[in-house]
């Protein structure tokens, strides 16, 4: 094989994965979208589909069909066997078989797929790095795992979200003790195992002993958010500039909606709507969505095998989402107001599709530019 014909090959290949990768985030795109039209719904704003029953749907279209998908899909990735990618496949097309009229069963089932087959993921995972950081984000699974099951028991989502919590948080924080495992000891990484584990036995307890089981559950995600400022380079980072700079604005600023969070959850079961709306949007907006973005542009082009470089315009998205829960949980669900309640959550809807939009312009104006080097060098 010739030298000109290599570097063909090498493009081939990639675009062939793109191409794989598109298809599989294509339904993980729609449960997003579905999401946020069930968001708007919820909100009691219009909507681009003003179905009502789309609201009951919406927590799980956004965790386990979204999110759920991106892990699962990086993972599969990571792994690199072709029996991996099954996990986002289920995760997605389960958050979307609940916008149709079907039994729960099915939903249920594509999720207990998706989620174990995500724990099968990390089994292989562990046995290449023994690493502290796949042990957390095995946790975060098995909290996936157990959520979709008691789902499909008919548990109650309100009893479920310590769990579907749980999922996201320990992910998130064996990416975080992964990126941080240089510069920490041993025995830090011991706690971090500790107090995620802590969480995941704290998430069943309060399934079953609901007022003491979300005192203790909101203990333990403190103790962990203690554990992720201290530790995370963030607190470095946001002294610089540029891409740096922006994925710790991001990260610290989740920080602190995870740590809201954690002290309605110590007061004791979020009963009322206000502390219930707070913690639902506390983690799973302001801490998973702000992780998401400053992931996107190290994550994202790993997976799909494109460049996604940063660009200032993601500071703007950022910005909304956070001044959106500024508004949602401190002046709507916080002093009452309807208004400002309905505000937030528009800034919040428009601040994911603006992200959205930016990271597509970004892929595609790096895109370009590399088809002109390309051009020019040959």
């Amino acid at each position: 094989m010739n030298r000109t014909a290599l570097p063909r090959l090498a493009a081939a290949r990639r675009k062939g994965r793109w191409r794989l990768m598109l298809m599989l985030m294509l339904p993980a795109m729609l449960c997003l979208l579905a999401g946020l039209d069930a968001a708007l719904i919820l909100l009691d704003l219009p909507a681009p589909m003003m179905f009502s029953s789309w609201g009951q749907a919406h927590g799980l279209l956004l965790v386990f069909g979204f999110a759920g998908s991106l892990i699962a899909l990086e993972r599969a990735v990571a792994l690199g066997k072709l029996a991996g990618y099954a996990a986002p496949l289920c995760l997605s097309l389960g958050g979307l078989a609940q916008l149709f009229t079907v039994p729960q069963w099915i939903p249920a089932g594509l999720f207990i797929a998706g989620l174990a087959t995500l724990l099968g993921v990390y089994i292989p995972l562990w046995r290449r790095q023994r690493a502290h950081a796949v042990m957390i984000q095995m946790i975060g699974a098995c909290a996936g795992l157990g959520a979709a099951i008691l789902w499909a028991g008919a548990v109650r989502i309100s009893l479920l979200l310590p769990w579907l919590a749980v999922f996201l948080i320990a992910t998130i924080a064996g990416e975080r003790v992964e990126l941080a495992r240089i510069q920490i000891s041993a025995r830090a990484e011991h706690a971090a195992v500790l107090l995620n584990l802590g969480l995941l036995l704290a998430a069943a307890a309060s399934t079953l002993f609901v007022q003491i089981g979300s005192v203790l559950f909101g203990c333990f995600l403190l103790g962990l958010v203690i554990w992720l400022v201290r530790h995370d380079v963030a607190r470095r980072t946001i002294n610089s500039t540029g891409a740096p700079r922006f994925m710790a604005a991001c990260l610290l600023a989740g920080y602190f909606w995870l740590l809201v969070a954690a002290v309605v959850w110590a007061l004791g079961y979020p009963a009322s709507i206000a502390r219930y709306d707070t913690v639902i949007h506390a983690v799973f907006l302001g801490f998973a969505i702000s992780m998401i973005m400053a992931h996107a542009s190290t994550i994202l082009p790993a997976v799909l095998a494109i460049n996604l470089p940063y660009h200032r315009a993601m500071w703007i998205p950022a910005a909304m989402l956070h001044l959106g829960m500024v508004l949602r949980i401190w002046l709507g669900d916080g002093l009452g107001v309807q208004i400002l309640w309905k505000a937030g959550g528009a800034s919040n809807v428009a601040a994911l599709l603006l992200f959205a939009a930016i990271a597509v312009y970004s892929a595609l104006q790096a895109a370009g530019q590399a088809k002109k080097e390309a051009a020019h060098h040959a």
